[in-house]
């Protein structure tokens, strides 16, 4: 029987594709948008392509933009500016909180480890309003150790005290989330992504967030 759901963040809960463009033409109207010679869906688009799903750090991408479309404002300024407001963009997936529920209902307990900034990234959780849901938030910078590294995995599930065949761990990342799950004795299951090549062993995947549900009792 599963005791434990443990969750990733980026792509998992938070649908962070939109939270950015969110943030971006944000950021665009409240501090660009009197310089009439940077386009807004030009910039927005750019700054998406530049970002790669979120696996370059936001210094290159600003002070990539800046050189690009010789902005009106330093690049250090934006990326403050981001590291400050992202969060009050953040999105989730549909039914984040009625999983959420759900499961806590049940009794399940839930961690999260997601690869990132300690500060930034729980500031996005708290954004998403699901911070008190959670047993344990491991999050690469303040853990020292970033997923797929084993290590992440079995220390958040020894804080849980959980043991790794009655757990799930849910992600998106075929390898950082499902294959690096399962190889300590997880249930890996996949939060579809039409980014990556689905054939890949995992122990089941899911679109729908309330879908893990069905999981339980395997």
């Amino acid at each position: 029987m599963i005791r434990t759901v443990v969750f990733d963040l980026d792509g998992t809960l938070l649908d962070r594709d939109t939270s950015l463009v969110r943030f971006v033409q944000d950021q665009y109207d409240r501090l660009l948008l009197h310089d009439a010679s940077v386009d807004r869906e030009v910039y927005v688009r750019r700054f998406v392509e530049l970002d790669r799903r979120g696996y370059v750090w936001k210094d290159q991408v600003y002070r990539q933009l800046t050189e690009e479309f010789a902005l009106p404002l330093p690049w250090d300024t934006l990326l403050t500016d981001y590291i400050s407001e992202f969060h009050q963009h953040c999105v989730g997936f549909p039914n984040l909180h009625a999983a959420l529920d759900s499961l806590k209902g049940k009794g399940i307990k839930l961690g999260l480890i997601s690869n990132g900034y300690g500060e930034f990234q729980y500031n996005n959780i708290k954004g998403l309003g699901i911070e008190p849901y959670f047993d344990i938030i491991a999050i690469s910078e303040w853990e020292g150790l970033r997923k797929p590294d084993p290590r992440i995995f079995t220390n958040t599930l020894s804080r849980l005290k959980s043991k790794a065949e009655e757990s799930i761990y849910v992600g998106d990342h075929p390898d950082n989330d499902v294959t690096a799950s399962r190889r300590i004795g997880m249930k890996g299951i996949w939060k579809r992504d039409p980014y990556y090549d689905p054939d890949f062993a995992k122990d089941g995947e899911i679109t729908d967030l309330l879908e893990i549900m069905n999981y339980l009792q395997k």
